[in-house]
């Protein structure tokens, strides 16, 4: 199995709703997001790529478009802006595009992230 990734990183501000009132993350705050997609492929194509990896900029656009310094909560529609819930919201929109998409990884901070994979 080959396996490809790619990082791209974002700012935003979230309020997570459903917790108790003296939570952090219940007060509006924000975080500089970082975003992996991972693509796996048994096979390469004629290249010898999974994928050009500048295909991949696509998902740069999107994120700089609909969620760089943004409000996620606007963005989302809810407040369940969890990074578990973006990483399972990009994966999908990710999925939608290239086949190969394994995994989508969303990191709040430098030591802790989210991971969705089927």
């Amino acid at each position: 199995m080959y396996t490809i990734a790619k990082r791209f990183t974002f700012s935003a501000s979230h309020v997570i709703g459903g917790l108790p009132a003296e939570h952090p993350c219940a007060r509006l705050h924000g975080h500089n997001y970082e975003v992996e997609v991972v693509l796996e492929s048994a096979t390469l194509d004629p290249v010898g790529f999974v994928r050009d990896y500048r295909e991949l900029s696509a998902l740069k656009d999107f994120i700089d478009d609909n969620l760089d310094h943004r409000h996620l909560n606007d963005v989302l529609g809810h407040d369940r802006t969890t990074s578990e819930v973006i990483a399972k919201w990009l994966y999908d929109w990710c999925k939608a595009r290239w086949p190969e998409v394994a995994t989508v990884r969303v990191s709040e901070t430098p030591r802790t992230w989210a991971e969705y994979r089927p």
